[in-house]
């Protein structure tokens, strides 16, 4: 009997997958556990429409993704930094800071778990910080960071 599943199931397939089981496998575990419904016309059909969707739903986002993009590498966030004798500054400057920057000066919600520091802003300067918006997309943000009066 073909199945579709309706949930992952070990050892047997993913969610979404059409699978060939035994007549006692679907009707005594699959079917009544709605783990799968049989892999009739109307399911069949239900299940491509599903799969268009999802499809449509990821282009969408990808594209959302990639303005977002082409918007940050044209602007530029400013942090300050106490810093003591010599330029010398104290502590570092962490993704939150940075996010909240963000939010204040351009009004973006980038979430700071999404930034990747290759390494701690510990000096005065501008740097650029990667931000993984999707897993096809990578923006840059420049951070400039100056000394705080």
């Amino acid at each position: 009997m073909k199945v579709i599943l309706l949930e992952d199931v070990k050892s047997l397939g993913k969610k979404g997958d059409v699978v060939n089981v035994s007549d006692g496998y679907a009707k005594n575990f699959l079917l009544p556990k709605k783990k799968g419904v049989e892999a009739n016309g109307k399911n069949m059909n239900d299940l491509k429409l599903q799969h268009a969707n999802e499809e449509k739903i990821a282009a969408q986002k990808l594209a959302a993704a990639q303005e977002l993009a082409a918007q940050l590498a044209e602007k530029k966030v400013e942090l300050s930094m106490k810093t003591g004798e010599g330029g010398r500054t104290f502590g570092s400057v962490s993704t939150k800071e940075i996010a909240q920057a963000a939010k204040e000066q351009l009004g973006l919600e980038l979430d700071k778990k999404k930034m990747v520091l290759s390494v701690p802003i510990r000096e005065l300067g501008t740097y650029t910080v990667n931000l993984k918006l999707h897993p096809k997309v990578t923006a840059e943000l420049k951070v400039e960071i100056k000394e705080a009066k």
